[in-house]
């Protein structure tokens, strides 16, 4: 989907991001937008790392609880990551919209890191090898430091820890 979704995009121009794009509270916002950004990315980059993300660490936790876990997994963040953008937007007045996958992906990273914590993967960067468990928490860290810094604009990064919330809450609903 979001693949097709990027073709489109490059074929109709701005109006999915229009439409479709999570805007901050206002006249912009609608209801189906929590969900629908997800689908949206940025540029081929965004795209790229996105689904290189997705498969790297939602293929496992699909194979593990089955495609309908998976999914209701993967929205909790996404949602979690949208009402964590909300805040923020309206905490700072932004007027541009979100895109992309990314905080469905941390909420896969962060199940990952839950579900097989000592699985040794090597990250693109850096490329050293580390349990999952460690990568979860540096990438977590990173986030929380760049996104309360606010050094790189134009990355939510705290709609990331959004999504790590979301997944970490839906662990935590599942082992209840």
């Amino acid at each position: 989907i979001n693949v097709a979704m990027f073709a489109l995009d490059a074929l109709v121009g701005p109006w999915l991001t229009v439409y479709l794009g999570l805007w901050p509270p206002g006249p912009n916002l609608l209801p189906w937008q929590v969900v629908t950004y997800a689908f949206l990315h940025g540029g081929f980059g965004h795209l790229f790392f996105n689904m290189l993300g997705l498969w790297m660490f939602g293929s496992d936790l699909e194979r593990l609880w089955g495609p309908k876990r998976y999914l209701q997994f993967y929205f909790a963040s996404v949602l979690t990551a949208a009402a964590a953008q909300l805040l923020v937007t309206w905490l700072l007045g932004s007027r541009y919209p979100t895109v992309g996958a990314s905080g469905g992906l941390f909420g896969l990273l962060l199940g990952f890191g839950m579900m097989f914590p000592n699985r040794i993967i090597v990250p693109l960067i850096p490329p050293i090898p580390m349990k999952a468990s460690t990568f979860v928490m540096v990438f977590g860290g990173l986030e929380l430091f760049l996104g309360v810094s606010g050094t790189v604009s134009g990355v939510a990064h705290l709609a990331h820890l959004g999504g790590m919330l979301g997944g970490w809450l839906m662990i935590r609903h599942w082992r209840r």
